[in-house]
């Protein structure tokens, strides 16, 4: 059997994580490849990474707004690669995936993690995605919460939407001393951190990260050895910046941007924190929590499927800077709690976010979608 992941990545961040993990979980019976947008050439960071584990990655030639040539060349790669299945990722993957599959006769599913709202062209593609994804052969929501967005934004059935959520890899985070250092020198040498709390995603209006910036402004004044540093790139960059400088921060919040070595820096943080307005079933709490860190984050999304308030860390309202450093706060000042917390959210990943049990849920639809293939796969 033959799956073929189908997406536009321009770097390896937390859905390509996702692909990957799925992809060394399936038995051999099952070969994966993947084909992206070509992005302007940036899709080459993630088909690299593919390569490097022995897939076969194929970066296309065309692209929007030329629909007919890439839909055209997409269904002939579809065909070479013997394709049974076509796992579609974001709204581009979604539209064109779908009509090449029909071309192909296989089924088109739409893996959904949820929108970002990011900017006006942002909305637009995201709008076309919902009144699209009615139109798929099937719908594979990454959260309980993300699944009713779906049923209930996009009027798809329930019977073709399944909750397969996103998982971490155990193995991969651990805190280590270099890891532990490399995060403390992001702070200036004068500054004194010695407990870090840590943020990390695109740099956009949905996570949030205007808010946690407001909260710092507690959080640092109550713990004078406490620094924040926010991982990742985008729009809202420059802005970050300035109301870091305009609240007096400089030094004590940093923005080190894009790392590919976040899953060791995650693990060497005192505290992760997610203040996001929404969230499909965010990676960074999960491997957070696969690190044995305790999470603050906001119950939006999927986020409470992940982080179970009082138990593995706290949840807090979005938008609210006095609860996220009342909570932040608290944690810093606790190393027990802190260790108590991590040692639960670990424990819950253990048993209900592995790669294993996301394998074993595809396995179960592609056998509803395809059995005859799956049958002779197994």
């Amino acid at each position: 059997m033959t799956v073929v992941h189908l997406t536009s990545s321009t770097f390896f961040g937390g859905p390509e994580r996702q692909m990957l993990g799925l992809t060394e979980a399936l038995p051999g019976s099952v070969r994966t490849a993947f084909v992206s947008f070509p992005e302007g050439g940036r899709c080459a960071a993630f088909l690299d990474e593919v390569r490097t584990r022995g897939c076969d990655a194929t970066a296309l030639h065309n692209d929007f707004p030329r629909l007919r040539a890439v839909t055209a060349e997409l269904t002939a790669r579809l065909r070479q690669l013997g394709c049974d299945v076509l796992l579609c990722h974001g709204y581009k993957a979604n539209i064109i995936g779908r009509i090449a599959a029909r071309r192909v006769g296989v089924p088109a599913v739409a893996v959904s993690r949820g929108w970002t709202w990011e900017d006006r062209r942002v909305r637009l593609y995201e709008w076309l995605d919902r009144r699209h994804l009615r139109f798929m052969d099937h719908v594979v929501a990454v959260s309980e919460g993300q699944a009713e967005r779906v049923r209930r934004w996009c009027g798809v059935p329930a019977r073709r939407v399944t909750v397969i959520r996103n998982s971490a890899r155990l193995g991969a985070f651990a805190a280590t001393e270099p890891a532990r250092d490399r995060l403390l020198g992001l702070f200036p040498g004068d500054n004194r951190v010695s407990r870090v709390v840590v943020a990390a995603g695109r740099l956009s209006p949905e996570k949030g990260f205007d808010v946690l910036v407001r909260a710092a402004s507690d959080v640092l004044a109550a713990d004078p050895g406490a620094g924040v540093v926010v991982f990742g790139e985008g729009v809202l960059r420059a802005e970050l910046e300035q109301q870091v400088r305009a609240a007096g921060l400089t030094g004590r919040v940093v923005l080190p941007g894009f790392r590919t070595d976040l899953d060791a820096l995650l693990a060497a943080a005192d505290v992760v924190t997610l203040p996001s307005f929404t969230e499909g079933l965010p990676n960074v709490a999960l491997e957070a929590s696969a690190a044995g860190v305790p999470v603050v984050a906001t119950a939006v999304g999927g986020t409470p499927e992940v982080v179970v308030d009082d138990e593995t860390g706290f949840l807090v309202r979005p938008g609210q800077p006095a609860e996220l450093a009342a909570q932040l706060t608290r944690l810093l000042r606790d190393a027990g709690l802190r260790a108590t917390l991590g040692a639960a959210g670990r424990e819950r990943m253990q048993n209900l976010f592995t790669f294993d049990a996301q394998a074993a849920a595809y396995l179960d639809l592609f056998a509803r979608l395809r059995p005859t293939t799956v049958a002779v796969a197994a």
